[in-house]
């Protein structure tokens, strides 16, 4: 697998965390309550977090010359 294949990939798990993030926030605004809300609210902005520093680190990685 080449490197410009691997960058895909990284980028659709980062577009999966923030699915899944999305979902979370969803969750914890309209359907949870109490500390259960804030535990999946904290998960579900630290996994926003995580996709947009492996989006950057795409973006900025450059492009692939393979």
């Amino acid at each position: 697998m080449n490197i410009a294949l691997m960058k895909m990939w990284i980028s659709f798990a980062s577009m999966g965390f923030m699915f899944i993030s999305i979902i979370l926030i969803y969750l914890s605004r309209y359907k949870l309550r109490g500390v259960f809300k804030v535990i999946v609210t904290i998960l579900a902005y630290l996994f926003m977090i995580v996709a947009g520093m492996i989006i950057l680190f795409v973006v900025f990685s450059g492009p692939v010359s393979e």
